[in-house]
């Protein structure tokens, strides 16, 4: 009979029914601890809602995500741990509170992508026409927490996204990274029986070089997005969509060519709105809002504070103001937590000289930051 190679440990049975029978009997103790895990999350959920605390506490996941990466030995990998145990937290709070989570649809954008990937499979989802809806339905209270995309590593940042902080009293709760990658789909066999292709218009833009080596004459027609692109070429003869592997899975289609973006490193920041001010972690980040007068020197002062305190600041992004011509609006990420002491203290001072300053909420720093 077949032998396992020596793995070191002589405690080990050598055969491999032997070793799967063992298997089998972790497999066991695993579903008994994980069902364990579940029940006292019940327990907790039900003493949040006695003491009125939200379900979902950023912090606390992050902690457990980072003490079990730091315990880790391998051979699990740390990507592996952070997906299972995403999914673990999502089980047990849709255990304590079922959660309602709005993403700017259809299914299998990435955006839809982003928000499975962050709160696991066991929420519901639900698409939204636009970001302006996903951040009118939250506040009005219809979902928990919305996703929405703010920056892409490529086209550089959703200005509808920023411009809505201003009117609007919801705070970022989490950033997601979400690495971009784009497939040709199509329930043709061939590229020559291709002739029309459908997506977003970032999409285009991200493989132009691969659509004018491979289909420099086809038709490119545009669309609200690469997951209603998808559904198109599907229901089409001679269509093609550029879109994820998720939108294949999910409108049935085939994968033609993978990977034709013509930049592997695309990556797109989402942010997570909701009404919970997350407590610090250790390893935050605050996002800030602000306004200056229209005189030389403003931004200079406003952000002078920043440097004296020694806080770093990530991203300084400018949006024209819409209530004032020739007036502009300010977004600043900065390391740190609001509760911190040197960054509410540089807050304090911006206050002061700024005409207008918010803070958009402090939340964990996602590792790809």
């Amino acid at each position: 009979m077949d032998k396992t190679e020596n793995t070191g440990d002589k405690a080990l049975p050598g055969t491999i029914p032997e070793l799967r029978q063992s298997i089998d009997s972790i497999d066991d103790e695993i579903l008994s601890l994980i069902n364990r895990r579940l029940s006292l999350a019940l327990k907790i959920g039900k003493l949040k809602a006695t003491n009125g605390n939200q379900v979902i506490d950023t912090t606390r996941e992050s902690s457990i995500i980072n003490r079990l990466v730091k315990q880790n030995a391998g051979p699990l990998d740390n990507r592996v741990l952070h997906h299972m145990y995403s999914e673990i937290m999502a089980a047990s709070r849709e255990l304590q509170r079922p959660q309602h989570i709005a993403f700017l649809g259809p299914e299998a954008t990435f955006t839809h992508i982003a928000a499975m990937n962050h709160f696991g499979h066991s929420v519901t989802f639900s698409p939204q026409a636009s970001i302006r809806d996903i951040f009118y339905e939250v506040e009005k209270g219809t979902f928990h927490y919305g996703v929405v995309p703010v920056e892409n590593s490529i086209e550089g940042s959703v200005n509808y996204t920023l411009d809505l902080f201003f009117e609007s009293g919801l705070k970022v709760c989490a950033e997601i990274y979400q690495s971009i990658s784009h497939d040709l789909l199509s329930n043709e066999t061939r590229l020559e029986d291709i002739n029309t292709i459908y997506s977003h218009p970032h999409a285009f833009a991200q493989c132009r070089h691969w659509l004018r080596k491979n289909l420099p004459t086809v038709t490119l027609a545009e669309c609200s997005s690469t997951a209603h692109a998808a559904q198109l070429a599907s229901e089409q003869k001679g269509a093609a969509a550029i879109a994820s592997k998720e939108a294949a899975q999910i409108y049935e289609i085939e994968i033609m060519a993978d990977a034709i973006e013509d930049l592997s490193r695309n990556i797109t920041r989402f942010l997570v709105i909701g009404k919970d001010k997350i407590g610090p972690t250790g390893n935050d980040k605050t996002s800030i809002m602000f306004a200056t007068g229209h005189v030389p020197g403003a931004l200079y002062k406003a952000l002078k504070p920043l440097a004296d305190s020694g806080v770093n600041m990530d991203k300084l992004e400018s949006r024209p103001a819409k209530h004032e011509n020739w007036n502009y609006f300010f977004f600043v990420d900065i390391e740190g937590h609001i509760d911190d002491p040197n960054v509410s203290k540089t807050f304090e001072q911006m206050e002061k000289i700024c005409t207008f300053i918010k803070c958009l909420g402090s939340y964990p720093r996602e590792k790809n930051s």
